[in-house]
């Protein structure tokens, strides 16, 4: 009897020993998806750690590449000098188109002479403002009074006539200043002037003038 209490008393004491603790499955997992480590940067011979720097992309220049090494700046296209053109006798010559009329021009340095159809523009044409419309490519270019001119037009009638001439000093100053031409350009002078006039309809005394209406 004694030796049955005895077993049942030594099954109690294992019964009442706790059991070993084991790590929690979640532990585990943390363990095993923890971050390595980073790596120590290598020492150099002085004995201070080399450190990798990342470029700086506040104050570069706009050519400087990016940090991919590609550079944002696109190609520079430089605009070509055109060649200057002269004839035999060293003047630039040039044909002039406006409305019906159509001129022919040569210029060449001199003190500022406009002879249009063998005669002076001041007798030519006799209205300030036409001779305002043929020196404006002077007056944009800075070169009043340094080129002559010599021109033959045709066609029109006195203000088509200085348009035409006008673009054809324009035409031949740039051919005789390449360097020129940009001024001129902007200004609109190279460009034929497109407008002429509107032809007249049937049924209307002009192009959009109606005859006059009567009642009676």
């Amino acid at each position: 009897m004694a030796d049955k209490k005895k077993s049942l008393a030594d099954l109690g004491a294992l019964t009442s020993e706790q059991p070993a603790e084991t790590p929690a499955p979640a532990a585990e997992a943390a363990e095993a998806t923890e971050a390595p480590k980073p790596t120590e940067a290598p020492v150099t011979d002085a004995g201070e750690t080399a450190v990798a720097e990342k470029p700086a992309r506040e104050g570069r220049g706009k050519d400087a590449p990016d940090d991919q090494g590609v550079s944002t700046q696109g190609p520079q296209i430089q605009a070509v000098l055109r060649e200057q053109q002269l004839d035999k006798h060293g003047r630039a010559y040039a044909t002039g188109r406006r409305k019906d009329a159509v001129a022919r021009v040569w210029l060449k340095p001199g003190s500022g002479k406009i002879v249009v159809n063998g005669r002076e523009q001041e007798v030519y044409f006799a209205r300030p403002t036409l001779r305002l419309v043929i020196n404006q490519p002077f007056g944009i270019t800075d070169r009043v009074g340094q080129y002559d001119v010599v021109a033959t037009v045709k066609g029109g009638g006195l203000s088509g006539q200085a348009g035409a001439v006008k673009h054809g000093i324009a035409q031949a100053l740039t051919r005789f200043e390449p360097a020129l031409r940009t001024a001129v350009k902007r200004a609109g002078f190279l460009t034929r002037d497109p407008r002429v006039v509107e032809r007249k309809k049937y049924g209307r005394a002009k192009a959009r003038r109606s005859f006059q209406f009567s009642k009676r």
